[in-house]
């Protein structure tokens, strides 16, 4: 796994030896490609971080700063290597469950592009935590108006309903569904798109 392109372009990237389903460099570059000039400048919160690869791809694009919350504390230790071997600043690491922190950080929207890599809903348990953070009412508010939630989830697997957010598009890659969405308050007649990818 490497940063696609920017500043850090090429930097190969640490992966923890838990994390078995890490966003491939095929997808991250799809991703960024739909994003554009969304990135540069903006604000992130990168959930279910894993290896940080997300966030920093957003850094090396330009983005002023990224929070990066994840669970796993060998995780968070890579991410933090990672920052360093980049040589990227405005990364900040958050160790905790996704639902806590989001909770705990200061009320308002203060993020124009958000990153969600939940565990893939197969089972009851990650079910529960798709359903969990798509209903938390702490999730929307962070969001500034005219940002973008890009969502990963199995894509045999339909998102449970969340009338707070409205989908753009949908794009898979393989077991990959990248949902981007945005607050209904802000949604563009004419603008919702769901298709595969090419």
């Amino acid at each position: 796994m490497r940063v696609i392109t920017g500043l850090a372009g090429g930097q190969p990237l640490k992966v923890p030896r838990s994390l078995t389903r890490p966003t491939t460099d095929r997808v991250r570059e799809a991703v960024f490609s739909s994003l554009g000039d969304l990135v540069s400048g903006a604000r992130v919160l990168d959930l279910y971080a894993g290896s940080g690869a997300l966030g920093i791809e957003s850094l090396s694009r330009g983005a002023a700063s990224v929070l990066f919350v994840e669970e796993s504390s060998t995780a968070c230790r890579i991410i933090e290597e990672n920052l360093l071997s980049t040589r990227l600043a405005g990364g900040m690491v958050r160790p905790g469950r996704v639902s806590q922190i989001l909770r705990s950080l200061p009320s308002g929207p203060g993020f124009d592009l958000i990153f969600a890599d939940p565990p893939y809903a197969r089972g009851p348990e990650e079910r529960e935590e798709l359903k969990t953070l798509l209903e938390t009412p702490a999730l929307p508010a962070l969001l500034r108006p005219g940002g973008c939630f890009v969502l990963d989830s199995w894509s045999k697997s339909r998102l449970p309903p969340a009338p707070v957010w409205h989908s753009l598009r949908e794009r898979r890659y393989g077991e990959t569904l990248v949902t981007y969405l945005a607050l209904a308050e802000d949604e563009v007649p004419g603008e919702g798109d769901s298709s595969d990818s090419p």
